[in-house]
Order: C-alpha cells, then structure tokens, then sequence
C-alpha cells in the first residue's frame, strides 16, 4: 500500500525563527573542526554571567519541600505579589489580573492568541524579536510591521505607526529595550504610542524582559506607568535580567481601564487554565529574585558596558559597516552598506569563518537595507577576533 504524504497545517507556512534557523548550518560549520565564535543567541549562561545565588537555592528549596506537581494556573501567591510590588516600582497603577507563564514567550502567544482572530492583525516593530510574526502567522492573522527609525537612535516611527493602523489592528506591542536593536525608548514617544492607543482602541504589549539591563545611567520607563487607562499587559521574566532563561520564567501584567479589560481577561484566563501551570518549584525564585539583592547587576552591566564600547567602536572602523550605539540589553544591529543580500553575507561568513551572526532580515528591517545582529555577551577576546574576521570577510565579499 502506498502510504500519502500528510500535509502540515497551512498555519504553520510563514513561521520562521532566524535566530535558531542559522544554529543548523551552524552545526554543520561545526564539525568540519572549524573554530566557531558565536555572536548569535542571547543567552548568558553560555558566557560568564551567572544568576543570583539566592534566587537559585530559593528554588532549589521548593524542590526539596516537593513544590513539585501543579500550580495554581496563574502562578503561586508569593510570586504574584512580588510581581505586583515590582510593577508598582514601575508605576504600574490599575492593575487588574497578573500570571505566571513558561517565559515571557508563553505570556504573549497567550495574549495574541486571545486577542486576533483570523484575519486581523498587531502593529509590530520592525526590526523586532520574530516570536510576535511567528505567532501572528500561525494564528493566520496577516503582518503589519512598523519601523524603527535608525537615523534616530532606533526609536520607534510614530508616523509610519498612524499610517499601519486600520480597522483590523487590534494591538500595538513594544519592545523595550529592543531586540535586536538594544534601543531604549524615550519618555516623548512612548506617551505619542500611549495616546494612539487611546485613540484607536488598541491594546499595547510591552515587552520590558530586558528593563533591568539598562547602560550609561539610563532609566526605563514603563509604558503602562505614562496613563492608567490605557489598555497595556506589560511582559517580564526571569530569563535577562537575572540570567535564568532555561528556568522558563516569565509573566504578564494587566492594567488599564477595567470596563474595557474584562471580556478580554476571562479569555486569556481560559487559555492559561487550559494549560494547567507554568513551572512550578522555578516560581519560589521569583520573589527573591525581584525583592533580594541586585548586585549581579551591578556586576552583569559592568562587563557588557565595556563589550558594547568594543562592538560599536569596532564595527563601525569597518569600511561599509555601521552601528547605532545600544542602550540596553546585551544586542547590537550593524548596517550593511552594500545591496547583497544579508543573509548571504551571514551563511558566507560562517562558512568561511565560523563566526555566527544573525541577518536582519529575519528580524524585519526597511526594505532596501541590510543588517546584522550580534550578541556582545562573550568575552572581549572573543569578540575582538570576531570583528576582525567580519572586517576581512565584508572587504573581500563586498568587493
């Protein structure tokens, strides 16, 4: 009998994810035995950035006292009140549910997901972290990117927002600071989105999981802070700010006009039942994370300050590369003056070199640029050979 091919779900054509998409060939450049210097995922534990000791033996007590089987949906107690006070820090006011998901990541496809339906669609920064496209795709809804302005800092671009919104957008989302850029948003553009949302009726997600990573004394400001009514779930974790992204740690805060929230709470509520709890002994680190000692900050920002002084110093004494100086978070977004493609650029180079970049293009950027993203994470000798290797290649690729 000849077997028939099963078909995969059409939702599942568009979804793509470049920054683990590149690791394949990367396996491949690999076992040639070539030396691999990877600038490619933003995970801290692979370099010298460890967690905070006490948030670590926190959970590794709700292990031993057998905080092992399932949590209430939402999240235990003591990490929803931790979570609250924090967003109270932030001057987060009016807030009206709060839970506990598998990283930041479940938290938005949670929300999206009760949000769109099939042909609608949420306003999404470009360049930005692809998971939002992902899910927009699979929930077969259709893209409607906005872009970040890189003659200015990477800000978002409040004219091209007014001109994407139309009578299907339900949701504007911010990230802040950015990935992939490491853009921090300033105080004027961010109360420009708060009023659009106003305006238009458009729920804001603000993705803030790297709020705590800020460099040269800068402040973050959370969106939800600027107006209380304005409809917003502002996303945070564990997994950046206190370097524990395998733990799976992240949440959502509700806040805003409550009349407006309350259809929309009971759905995204559903979902969250639905699928029992997020990791449940990791949630006993989340209170002592956010109200225990903070110096692994202090520590953390020391060494990428300086790792980012040397990516955006020496990626920009490269002939035909550019780089907008970061702000936050541990990612830089070089620009490529050439009219090649710069995913070719990012498969030659790790051919050839066996550095690991990721190309802007599987971020999303103005059409007719090119881009690249690194991760200034490792070392100041890794990084050091990596740019020197991306100068001696782009000379010869571009040539």
């Amino acid at each position: 009998m000849n077997a028939t091919v099963i078909k995969p779900a059409v939702r599942t054509n568009n979804i793509t994810y470049a920054i683990r998409d590149i690791v394949v060939l990367a396996n491949e450049v690999a076992k040639s035995g070539k030396e691999m210097l990877y600038l490619n995922i933003g995970d801290p534990n692979i370099y010298d950035f460890e967690p905070p000791r006490h948030l670590v033996e926190a959970t590794y007590q709700g292990m031993l006292q057998n905080k092992n089987g399932y949590a209430p949906s939402s999240g235990i107690p003591a990490a929803i009140n931790a979570i609250r006070n924090e967003a109270g820090r932030k001057g987060i006011k009016n807030i009206h549910d709060i839970f506990v998901t598998h990283g930041a990541s479940e938290a938005i496809e949670v929300c999206l997901t009760a949000l769109m339906n099939e042909g609608e669609n949420v306003l999404t920064p470009t360049p930005g972290y692809p998971l939002y496209t992902a899910v927009a795709s699979k929930l077969q809804g259709y893209e409607n990117p906005y872009y970040l302005d890189e003659e200015n800092g990477w800000q978002p671009d409040i004219d091209d927002i007014k001109k994407k919104i139309n009578d299907k957008t339900k949701a504007i989302i911010l990230i802040n600071p950015n990935n992939p850029t490491g853009s921090l948003y300033s105080r004027e553009i961010l109360q420009e989105i708060v009023d659009l949302a106003l305006k238009h009726n458009l729920v804001i997600f603000a993705d803030e999981i790297y709020d705590k990573l800020l460099m040269d004394g800068k402040e973050h400001i959370a969106i939800a802070s600027l107006n209380e009514d304005v409809p917003c779930i502002t996303f945070g974790g564990l997994s950046k700010n206190y370097m524990v992204p395998g733990f799976r740690i992240g949440w959502g805060v509700v806040s805003g006009k409550k009349e407006i929230l309350g259809e929309y709470l009971e759905a995204i509520n559903k979902i969250l039942r639905a699928r029992l709890s997020a990791n449940h002994p990791e949630q006993y680190g989340i209170a002592p994370a956010l109200e225990g000692d903070q110096s692994h900050l202090t520590e953390a920002l020391k060494k990428l300050t300086v790792r980012r002084d040397l990516t955006v110093k020496m990626l920009n004494e490269i002939p035909g590369i550019s780089c907008v100086k970061p702000e936050g978070a541990f990612y830089a977004f070089a620009r490529l003056h050439t009219n090649k493609s710069d995913f070719e650029f990012a498969k030659a180079l790790l051919k050839e070199t066996g550095v690991v970049i990721v190309h802007g293009s599987g971020f999303g950027q103005v059409p007719g640029t090119q881009h690249f993203r690194v991760v200034f994470l490792p070392n100041e000798e890794i990084l050091t050979k990596a740019y020197n290797n991306i100068g001696s290649f782009f000379a010869k690729w571009n040539a």
